[in-house]
């Protein structure tokens, strides 16, 4: 079988970095917070050009410490794409506040700028931009809606580490990027992981409080926090992947770019927005057949994911904000369609080819 993500295959690529990482962390003694920790917020902060980074226990305490960070709770309103992983919407949730979806662009998946005004109401006070499968938002008309109606800009960046719009990395755009280190992510860990940046150094002292209780000062708690701190052997093992992100970003983007050239005829394949460097955490094809090809693939050994089979407007939390089909028609008709063949940096030209085939046969 050839499988959707192979995470074996990454480790045994760097296991001697990752084994010593992991080993040097068991002799120190520090597994929470600590001096890797500390490195690794650094690292990632030098890499995307930003002040702050504040490593947390997953993507998910991301977006939620950031909107507790900006004040964003009871009454409010956040603006979120209608086509996204549930954890946009349910964090939202989380925090009290309400979202409000917006449909998408049905060629990048992204949130459909020209949407967003009409969605903005007296109660809105953030938008948060999903960077989805990897290809950034389109970012400038999004923060030019921002400081028109004075609203926050958190960008959920879980799917797009590394992912460029015009030249500057995601996630560095907004008041507050978040991260998720999930283990199939483009950086992922061994286990739960995530981080917030960004340039203000209040809020950073903020999401740092947040993190661990409300403590400034260990104990004692200034206002109702979390436990959510990423712990020190995921931090090591990331920090020895982080020097090679780019490199497998750019195999990604190199596996994807052939997969299109050769199925561009036979399914709807990605698009790849010109002001946008596309870092493929998922490749995403869709298809008015698509249970049937799926079914087809597995029979071939080929492995296949759909991301995401319902918009979170209908899934069960969200009934009660009045959502109903047919609302956000680009959403739900993405996920009735979409599906991922594998990518990873390490599948071989071999097996993609296995892959390019058995879609190939099923199409003809």
């Amino acid at each position: 079988m050839i499988q959707l993500v192979d995470l074996t295959a990454q480790y045994h690529s760097i296991k001697g970095e990752i084994d010593a990482a992991v080993l040097a962390t068991l002799e120190s003694g520090h597994f929470i917070l600590g001096p890797q920790v500390t490195g690794l917020e650094e690292g990632i902060a030098s890499y995307l050009g930003m002040q702050h980074a504040i490593g947390l226990a997953s993507g998910t305490d991301a977006l939620v410490i950031a909107m507790r960070a900006l004040n964003i709770g009871a009454g409010d309103e956040v603006i979120i794409p209608a086509y996204t992983f549930f954890a946009t919407a349910g964090t939202v949730m989380t925090v009290g506040a309400t979202p409000v979806f917006v449909d998408i662009d049905p060629q990048s998946y992204e949130i459909d700028v020209t949407k967003i005004r009409q969605a903005i109401t007296s109660k809105t006070k953030a938008i948060i931009p999903v960077h989805l499968y990897g290809h950034p938002a389109d970012m400038d008309p999004i923060l030019e809606i921002a400081r028109e109606h004075g609203l926050k800009v958190i960008e959920d960046n879980a799917q797009g580490f590394g992912a460029e719009y015009k030249g500057k990395k995601t996630g560095t755009f907004g008041d507050i990027g978040s991260l998720s280190f999930f283990p199939t992510k483009n950086l992922g860990a061994f286990g739960d992981a995530g981080m917030v940046v960004t340039n203000d150094p209040m809020l950073a002292e903020r999401m740092r409080m947040l993190r661990t209780h409300g403590w400034k000062k260990k104990y004692y708690s200034e206002e109702l926090g979390y436990n959510s701190r990423i712990d020190a052997l995921q931090a090591a093992i990331l920090r020895a992947k982080l020097p090679h992100a780019d490199s497998w970003n750019e195999k990604r983007r190199e596996l994807a770019h052939r997969y299109s050239e050769k199925l561009g005829a036979a399914l709807v394949t990605p698009i790849e927005r010109p002001w946008a460097k596309h870092v493929y955490h998922l490749y995403i094809v869709r298809s008015r057949q698509r249970e049937a090809l799926q079914a087809f693939l597995k029979q071939k050994g080929v492995a296949s994911e759909v991301y995401y089979p319902l918009p979170p407007h209908l899934a069960t939390p969200c009934r009660k904000f009045g959502y109903k089909e047919g609302d956000f028609p680009h959403a739900e008709q993405a996920a009735s369609e979409t599906f991922a063949l594998p990518l990873y940096p390490e599948l071989t030209h071999a097996q993609q080819d296995e892959v390019i085939a058995a879609v190939l046969e099923f199409t003809r």
